[in-house]
C-alpha cells in the first residue's frame, strides 16, 4: 500500500504544474522542520519519504515546463543535485539528536531512573593499624636496610636522618614503607612521605592507621578518622 501512495504522489507531481509543486514540497519541508517535536514518528518519517520520492516528480514536471529538450534535462539534473544535496542537510539536522545518543543504547524508563543510585558509590574504609616501635636501636626498613633510632631523631642506612628537637619516641612505616610516622609528643606526630620527600608535622593529631599506603588520624580516640589530605585541607595526590 505504501508503495502504491508513493507511486501515486510521484505521478500527481508530475502531472502538475511545476509552481503548484514546488509550494507543496516546500510546505513539507517546512512542516517536518518546525513541527519536529510535535510530530509523531510515523508522521515525520512519511513526511520525509513524500519529500525525497516527491522531488523527481516535481524534476520531471519542470523539464516538461522548460520544453523537454537537452538544455531542459540539464536544468533537471542540476536540481536533483540540488535538492537532494539540500534534503542531505535537512535530515541530519533533523537527526542530530540520534548522532549525540550512544548508539544501541535503549532509552531508560522512568522506574530505572527512580531506581538509578544517586552520587558515587559507597565505600567502606578499613584502617590498618599501625605497629609502633620504640624509637632507640633498630628497626627493618621495609625498601631495605634499617633504620636507627639515635638522641634528636632516626638515621636510615642511606644516611638520610629525620629528626625532632626532642627527639621520638615511638616509630612505624606504612606497609609498603612509602611512609615513616613518629611520634614526637603527647598527640604529635611526623609523617615523611619518601617518596615525594615531604615532611608533614601535626600537633594535636595522632595516626590511627593506613588505608591504601595513606596516613589517617583522628585528634582523640572516639573521634573520625581523617585522610591526611582532609587534615591539611587540601587534596593530595597519591
Amino acid at each position: 500500500m505504501i508503495v502504491l501512495y508513493t507511486v501515486l504522489w510521484v505521478v500527481l507531481l508530475a502531472a502538475l504544474p511545476w509552481w503548484l509543486g514546488l509550494p507543496a514540497l516546500l510546505a513539507l519541508a517546512a512542516a517536518v522542520t518546525l513541527l519536529q517535536h510535535r510530530l509523531a514518528p510515523a508522521h515525520a518519517a512519511l513526511i520525509r519519504r513524500a519529500l525525497r520520492w516527491g522531488l523527481p516528480g516535481w524534476l520531471f514536471a519542470l523539464q516538461r515546463a522548460l520544453g523537454g529538450d537537452a538544455f531542459a534535462w540539464g536544468a533537471a539534473l542540476l536540481g536533483a543535485l540540488a535538492g537532494y544535496t539540500l534534503l542531505a542537510g535537512l535530515e541530519a539536522w533533523l537527526d542530530r539528536d540520534l548522532r549525540r545518543a550512544p548508539a544501541g543504547a535503549p532509552a531508560a524508563e522512568w522506574p530505572e531512573l527512580a531506581r538509578a543510585p544517586i552520587g558515587p558509590p559507597a565505600e567502606i574504609i578499613e584502617l590498618l593499624l599501625p605497629t609502633w616501635h620504640e624509637a632507640r636501636g633498630e628497626l627493618a626498613d621495609p625498601l631495605g636496610g634499617a633504620v636507627h633510632g639515635e638522641p634528636g631523631g632516626c638515621r636510615f642506612d642511606d644516611g638520610t636522618r629525620v629528626g625532632a628537637p626532642g627527639g621520638f619516641t615511638q616509630i612505624t612505616f606504612s606497609p609498603s614503607g612509602r611512609w615513616f610516622a613518629a611520634t614526637t609528643g603527647k598527640r604529635s606526630v611526623l609523617l615523611w612521605d619518601r617518596q615525594r620527600d615531604r615532611q608533614y608535622r601535626l600537633r594535636g593529631w595522632q595516626l590511627c592507621g593506613w588505608y591504601r599506603e595513606q596516613p589517617w588520624l583522628d585528634r582523640r580516640e572516639d573521634a573520625m578518622p581523617l585522610a591526611l589530605s582532609a587534615v591539611l585541607g587540601r587534596d593530595e595526590d597519591d
